[in-house]
């Protein structure tokens, strides 16, 4: 108990609560809780759930229990974290990162933090390693081969583990998480209805939490909150436009995909005019390399090279913002924005070019890799990108 008292203060002053005012609560005098906060003598036994109940916490949190098991599971999901899942292209850390995920449940059985860890794992696994296949129907729209996604054995885990937590948690940042691996499975599965009854549990693009932090701000904490949403926004923006595109093959059929993801690429410039795109660089990776197939497919072939080589640009300085533990971007709309990395990292994203190309594979690009491939400056862009 020698901590009670600490944790009793540390609670108390977390809520602005006087020791007068507690000790209404309580029914007893301000003097036994200065008493009990400076570690004189304590509260006795059967005023403890009364003590626990007053600051809305557990027994255990109160005696500050919780603190301990909390780290336990933040030392486990930061080494889930370490190995950067989403920016690999690889699935070498599928066993070892469900592994670690597993063993933390046998150890926290129920905990809702690694519970909705394990689901977005399994969610990214069952990309990785099954992929989502598409077709076009007749009428040349996007369709989904629910056959065969319903075989994916990762999705059939992540959405039992989504909808046990829908049904049962309190905390609505673990509701919204698991929303937002729900719907795309659903989708995927063929369980459209409930994909969209997902949806309806999320609030509108204007209640978003990036767009309500600017709203809640003056000054330059509201500078830094505008810019981090127009960067995010801009994120969003051009992978759906691309998705846009995707939806319909009908699309393909003039330079129109060209000039759009042209667009969402001048969209980031726009933002970042002096070329400064911290984490974005990531955005443009994807960007010009989707649009170097497009070009090559159109018969722009030197353009589709240039893209190539931007796109390499890129990623070598990606590399160099991950070096460093934070990043400032400087543009001058965006210049209060800051990406905190906790330490530098040296990540090699470059080489891993070849492999990503040309990152959104539909239409089908077959045809297009095989000729694009097979031209000299291929070889000798693969070259650089290993280097």
């Amino acid at each position: 108990m020698i901590r009670l008292g600490e944790r009793i203060k540390e609670l108390r002053l977390r809520d602005g609560r006087t020791q007068e005012a507690l000790a209404g609560k309580l029914g007893v005098t301000a003097q036994a809780i200065s008493r009990w906060e400076k570690g004189i003598c304590y509260p006795d036994m059967e005023l403890v759930p009364s003590l626990a109940n007053c600051f809305g916490v557990t027994i255990d949190e109160l005696f500050g229990y919780r603190n301990d098991r909390e780290q336990r599971i933040d030392a486990i999901l930061k080494t889930v974290d370490g190995y950067g899942i989403r920016g690999r292209a690889d699935d070498e850390w599928i066993e070892p990162c469900l592994a670690g995920l597993r063993e933390g449940l046998a150890e926290f059985p129920g905990n809702e933090r690694l519970l909705i860890a394990l689901a977005d794992t399994l969610s990214e696994a069952g990309w990785r390693r099954f992929e989502e296949w598409t077709d076009y129907d007749n009428e040349g729209f996007l369709q989904r081969r629910i056959e065969v996604h319903r075989e994916n054995p990762y999705w059939s885990e992540a959405v039992k583990i989504g909808e046990s937590l829908l049904a049962s948690s309190a905390d609505q940042s673990v509701v919204m998480q698991a929303v937002s691996i729900l719907i795309p499975l659903y989708r995927n599965l063929g369980e459209t209805n409930k994909a969209i009854a997902c949806a309806e549990r999320a609030p509108r693009m204007r209640e978003c939490r990036e767009l309500l932090l600017a709203a809640a701000t003056d000054g330059k904490e509201n500078a830094k909150y505008t810019g981090a949403f127009l960067l995010e926004a801009a994120r969003l923006f051009a992978d759906y436009l691309v998705y846009g595109l995707m939806a319909n093959r009908k699309n393909y059929e003039s330079d129109l995909p060209i000039e759009k993801i042209q667009g969402a690429i001048g969209l980031f410039q726009l933002l970042c005019e002096d070329g400064n795109y911290g984490v974005y660089h990531d955005e443009l990776i994807k960007l010009y390399l989707y649009l170097s197939r497009l070009q090559w497919e159109r018969g722009y072939h030197d353009e589709a090279f240039q893209s190539l080589d931007s796109a390499l640009l890129h990623a070598r300085a990606l590399e160099r913002v991950f070096a460093k533990p934070e990043h400032r971007f400087t543009a001058a709309l965006v210049s209060f924005v800051r990406t905190d990395f906790g330490e530098g990292r040296e990540v090699r994203i470059a080489e891993q070019l070849p492999e990503d190309w040309p990152f959104w594979s539909i239409p089908d690009c077959t045809a297009v890799a095989a000729e694009i491939k097979a031209d000299p400056r291929w070889t000798e862009w693969v070259k650089r990108a290993k280097e």
